[in-house]
């Protein structure tokens, strides 16, 4: 606890993120299940490369790579999205980067609560992927005012909850008992309601504008749709998913699989079918398809010039497949993704000498025993006294996460919502500009370099 007598937010969010886990390991099993496949098989990775497991001990990504989730909400209504930044500020948790997704067909835009600096992503990397309903793009009136009407009516905070987030905001955080009680009241606006607060009449409607309309307007919060966890080797996932009773998406999104991973690749299994009941109905007689479960396999955070040739590779992958990828043409998408992104550099020390990704550099045991020395970081790099890895990408990725909410929306959510971007109306409702991921790892580059000016110097 600091100084001050408050807990720290780094604490609360770890502490958070484990019972989201527990919440959600029980209203999903099959999310128990993933964890187990995760495990193992990020300890058959690690025992089968020694130097990776080093490479992970030494930077401190070992002790976070069990604990590490990403979630992901979809909320209604500029204030509910307001009021989630002053819950997850409660945790340290602040908007980085503005992802619009209706050129897929989703009419959401979102962003990414997290932890902004490498300290406190060592303690908790829980992020939470944030969206927002933009009723505005629906072209039926009457239904986009029935939608408004019912959003407006619910609450999606417990009355303790918001009460603890003025505390944190009247006199500067909780203490242990007031964060033990936040962390508690704030799991009851991702908790999944089985009973809807509208009729079935009024669901098929929504759900028959998008599916995923219906999943944020009809019911009394936004429940949590995914919980994340972080494996070695999606690959691997991906082949031994089957044998556990999962179906997995036909493809992995992201880039193709690289000795050198970067960016992020994701999949996921499909939506599950659960049992609602709507408010003119006596019992469970209904359905709803929303929660899924999913993995993702992190790598380097590319520097804008790094992420221009990822985008230009994609997209080239993706227009020699003239289609959207599926079950039908996933070996063939594989195969092209593999071809066009033969031109991005598999090699760390390359990467960095292109200026394609982010990376930390640590002194060498021979740095330090030489010190003081002369001269500058190329030269230290080249005589073994100073080294670098790759910084981890915290973030997400448009496209993917657009082909996650597509492959479990189905078939016939494919709404044309055109290319809608809007950060300004979207930084609006959140209440503050969201954060240039790409200024926080240029941040985290340059204070591993001056620690190392200061350590060899």
């Amino acid at each position: 606890m600091p100084a001050s007598g408050f807990a720290h937010p780094d604490d609360i969010r770890a502490r958070f993120s484990r019972a989201m886990s527990e919440m959600y390991k029980q209203e999903v099993p099959l999310y128990g299940t993933l964890l187990e496949l995760v495990a193992q098989t990020n300890e058959q990775v690690l025992a089968a490369d020694p130097a990776l497991h080093e490479r992970l001990r030494h930077n401190g990504e070992l002790e976070r790579l069990d604990a590490e989730r990403h979630g992901a909400i979809r909320v209604g209504t500029a204030q509910e999205l307001a009021t989630l930044a002053r819950l997850f500020a409660v945790m340290g948790m602040q908007p980085v980067g503005y992802y619009d997704l209706t050129p897929a067909g989703v009419p959401v835009h979102s962003t990414a609560f997290r932890a902004v600096h490498e300290q406190s992503l060592a303690v908790s990397p829980f992020r939470v992927f944030t969206s927002l309903l933009r009723l505005e793009l629906v072209d039926n009136a009457e239904l986009r005012e029935q939608a408004a009407a019912i959003l407006a009516r619910r609450q999606i905070f417990t009355p303790r909850a918001l009460a603890l987030i003025e505390q944190h905001e009247r006199v500067g955080g909780l203490d242990e008992a007031q964060a033990e009680e936040f962390v508690e009241q704030a799991l009851e606006t991702f908790r999944w309601h089985q009973r809807a607060t509208v009729t079935a009449q009024q669901y098929q409607q929504l759900h028959d504008q998008h599916r995923l309309i219906a999943d944020v307007v009809a019911f009394k919060g936004p429940h949590i749709n995914h919980l994340t966890p972080r494996t070695l080797d999606i690959d691997q996932i991906q082949a031994g998913m089957p044998a556990r009773g999962i179906t997995p998406k036909a493809v992995i999104e992201g880039p193709p699989p690289r000795k050198e991973p970067i960016l992020l690749r994701q999949t996921s299994f499909k939506a599950l079918q659960e049992r609602v009941a709507f408010t003119d109905q006596a019992g469970t007689e209904g359905s709803h398809t929303a929660r899924f479960g999913e993995i993702e396999q992190r790598g380097a955070a590319l520097t804008p010039k790094g992420r221009a040739l990822y985008d230009e590779l994609l997209a080239t992958s993706r227009d020699a497949l003239a289609g959207v990828p599926s079950e039908g043409n996933a070996e063939q998408y594989m195969r092209l993704l593999g071809e066009h992104f033969s031109a991005f550099p598999d090699d760390a020390r390359q990467m960095r000498e292109q200026g394609l990704a982010w990376f930390r550099y640590v002194p060498t045991a021979s740095g330090l025993r030489l010190r003081p020395l002369q001269g500058g970081l190329d030269e230290w790099i080249a005589a073994g006294h100073v080294a670098f890895e790759p910084i981890v990408y915290e973030d997400f990725l448009p496209v993917s996460a657009a082909g996650i909410f597509q492959s479990n929306l189905g078939d016939g959510a494919q709404n044309d919502y055109g290319q809608n971007a809007n950060q300004a109306q979207f930084q609006h409702a959140l209440g503050r500009e969201v954060i240039d991921e790409m200024a926080l790892y240029d941040a985290t580059e340059r204070r591993s370099i001056e620690a190392c000016l200061a350590q060899l110097r």
